[in-house]
């Protein structure tokens, strides 16, 4: 199944653009809706103006072979031959499908017109108004600055819950794992046991074979988790405490928690690919 994109929106001089994704990486933001700002009436006569000119087949052209294995060279080179006569027209659709690009892409019906990656996009804004193109620009950066604040937001959180729930998950260890009597020794290497069950479980991998794979690497494997399996690593921390409180022994709770870390990871990568919003046809 595709991945569906997800959808976003800036504004430039009272112009709603509309972007969207599908890997959070690559972006294609609506030059039909920069056109609006020329012609709000007729915005794809602006892009197919923009599309005869032999600078911009030019540019394409060369973004294409940088990023597209697919893309056709020679169709390229015979729309460059012919820009630049007054008879040549060439449509967003055609470019597409005559050259095989990727760079452009054109969608039909309610949210559809001509999306062209960020890189192309601020290309056609600049041809269209320089003043115009540094409104997206700023937009654009206040729309990434957003997201990067609530990535951030979110991993510190999760971080967090982790933290909180690996004192209840010490808790257990020291009222029901702990012998009485133990030196202090004996007890911390009780506690680095237990944390590198749920290390092994989720991981596959033990704290000190991460640090010796790693290093060159600061802190430890849990500082280097997604926010998916710092959610989940809280979520282990607490069923392990449960397990513990039921005397299993820890081979029994290895497999249990692995058994857990599988299931959550496979829901969450489930929930990724199919809840995502996606343009209409």
């Amino acid at each position: 199944m595709a991945k569906k994109p997800i959808k976003e929106t800036i504004h430039a001089k009272g112009v709603d653009i509309s972007i969207y994704t599908t890997d959070f990486q690559n972006e294609f933001i609506s030059l039909t809706d920069i056109a609006r700002y020329k012609n709000p009436e007729e915005p794809n006569v602006v892009v197919a103006n923009w599309m005869r000119n032999r600078n911009t087949i030019e540019y394409l052209g060369i973004w294409e072979q940088l990023y597209n294995a697919d893309f056709k060279p020679l169709e390229f080179e015979g729309f460059l031959h012919q820009a630049g006569a007054n008879a040549f027209t060439l449509s967003p659709l055609k470019w597409v499908e005559t050259t095989n690009a990727m760079g452009i892409v054109v969608k039909k019906g309610r949210g559809g017109g001509t999306y062209a990656h960020k890189d192309i996009a601020f290309k056609f804004a600049a041809w269209l108004s320089a003043e115009f193109e540094l409104y997206i620009i700023k937009d654009y950066q206040r729309l990434k600055s957003d997201e990067n604040s609530r990535l951030s937001l979110n991993w510190n959180l999760n971080r967090e819950i982790a933290k909180l729930n690996y004192r209840i998950h010490t808790d257990a260890i020291k009222e029901n794992l702990i012998p009485p009597e133990l030196t202090p020794e004996q007890i911390s290497y009780t506690y680095a046991s237990e944390a590198d069950l749920l290390n092994v479980a989720l991981f596959g991998k033990t704290a000190r074979q991460w640090r010796d794979a790693n290093p060159g690497k600061k802190g430890n494997m849990r500082d280097e988790a997604t926010i998916q399996q710092l959610l989940v690593l809280a979520n282990m921390e607490s069923y392990n405490a449960v397990l513990i409180e039921q005397g299993k022994s820890q081979s029994e709770r290895l497999v249990l928690l692995h058994d857990l870390a599988v299931k959550q990871m496979q829901t969450m990568a489930s929930l990724e690919a199919s809840g995502l919003p996606q343009l209409p046809e």
